[in-house]
């Protein structure tokens, strides 16, 4: 069976001690215990928040990003090293809004994998297609790419270890949202490509995410289709009813 997950991407928000309060406002909540959350907050948080939960039952910790050089003169910039320096085993990789607006191609992005698995940490791999790509009937193919390009170049016992999240692009942040039926076609078809290249075995136990503006009133609907294991949130999660109410949301 495959895992049942919902990470909360907080984004560039949160100052040391909100976070902190925040973390602390999700472990007092009644949440489901069987599904694994996952937090993602900027890099300054990761230590602090990694001891806090440790030793809470499905809570775990994730980076927003990685660079793709193991170190160097990076200005700015977090290798996978550093990174599982402080607890961490997750890290978010080739997110839209780093694809737009900081030019991460599928070269870049298929070295940050790389060097995530040989740190140990679980890459969560955004992919998803744009407004234009969905209006001109090229989403199927924009996600068949990216896949190749990012992803299958992967050994089996590699791709095996990795997490998936869809981002319809033209849904995040907008308001807007995938119906189930875009939803479960395109989770679907991204399991079917991962069944030609690796086979049903690790297709059936890949977990694939929705994230595109998933919130407390669309989980349910969006998490009731068979091939979503979960989501990845962005504003939804830096609230911490709106976070359990969409951990609690499975059927």
């Amino acid at each position: 069976m495959r895992k049942k997950i919902v990470v909360g991407n907080w984004k560039m928000n949160k100052t040391f001690a909100e976070g902190l309060q925040l973390v602390e406002e999700l472990l007092a909540s009644q949440h489901d215990a069987a599904i694994t959350k996952i937090i993602a907050p900027p890099f300054i948080h990761l230590s602090a928040i990694t001891e806090r939960v440790k030793s809470e039952n499905g809570f775990e910790v994730a980076a927003q990003n990685c660079h793709q050089a193991s170190k160097g003169a990076f200005t700015g910039e977090v290798s996978a090293e550093m990174i599982v320096s402080t607890g961490v085993k997750n890290v978010i990789i080739g997110h839209s809004e780093r694809r737009i607006y900081l030019g991460e191609d599928s070269t870049m992005l298929a070295q940050k994998v790389n060097l995530a698995l040989a740190n140990n940490l679980t890459p969560i791999f955004c992919l998803g297609e744009s407004l234009e790509d969905r209006n001109t009937n090229l989403h199927l193919e924009k996600v068949k790419q990216q896949l190749k390009e990012g992803l299958f170049h992967l050994s089996s016992t590699d791709f095996s270890k990795l997490i998936i999240a869809y981002e319809p692009v033209w849904a995040i942040g907008t308001g807007f949202t995938a119906t189930t039926h875009q939803a479960q076609g395109m989770h679907n078809f991204i399991r079917a490509e991962i069944n030609k290249k690796y086979g049903k075995q690790i297709s059936e136990s890949t977990a694939i995410l929705y994230g595109g503006s998933c919130n407390a009133e669309n989980a349910k609907d969006l998490f009731s289709c068979i091939d979503v294991d979960g989501g990845l949130v962005g504003g939804a999660s830096l609230k911490a009813n709106d976070f359990i109410t969409i951990v609690n949301s499975f059927s």
